[in-house]
C-alpha cells in the first residue's frame, strides 16, 4: 500500500479520497503489433531462448499469448517486462504462429 500513495504525505482535507491514476496501457490488436522474434544466450548459462519483443498491451494479455506459444512448443518460459521468453530455439515455429494468428512479426537478430 505504501507504494501506491509514494507521493502523499499529509491532507487536511477531512474529506480527502485518494484517488489512483490508471497508467495500463491498452493491447493493440494484433494487425497493429510489431513483434520481433530472436534468439538469445546471454545471461543465460549458454542455453538459447526463443525472445519475442515489441508487444504493446497488458500483462494479462501478454501472458495468454505466451501460454499459446508455450503450449504450442511443447516448453516452458515466462512473460514479464513486455517481453516472452521460450525455451529452446523455436523462431521459425513461433513465427509461423504469429503470422497465423495475424500478428505482424518478423525474424531479427543475426
Amino acid at each position: 500500500m505504501k507504494q501506491k500513495r509514494e507521493g502523499i504525505v499529509y491532507s487536511t482535507n477531512p474529506d480527502f479520497q485518494f484517488q489512483e491514476e490508471d497508467h495500463s496501457v491498452a493491447t493493440l490488436p494484433n494487425q497493429q503489433q510489431q513483434l520481433r522474434v530472436m534468439l538469445d544466450k546471454k545471461q543465460r548459462g549458454g542455453k538459447k531462448v526463443t525472445l519475442i519483443t515489441g508487444f504493446v498491451g497488458q500483462q494479462a494479455d501478454l501472458e495468454i499469448l505466451a501460454k499459446q506459444l508455450k503450449t504450442a512448443c511443447g516448453v516452458g518460459g515466462a512473460a514479464k517486462e513486455g517481453e516472452i521468453i521460450i525455451q529452446g530455439d523455436f523462431r521459425e515455429k513461433i513465427l509461423q504462429l504469429l503470422l497465423k494468428q495475424g500478428f505482424k512479426a518478423k525474424l531479427a537478430g543475426g
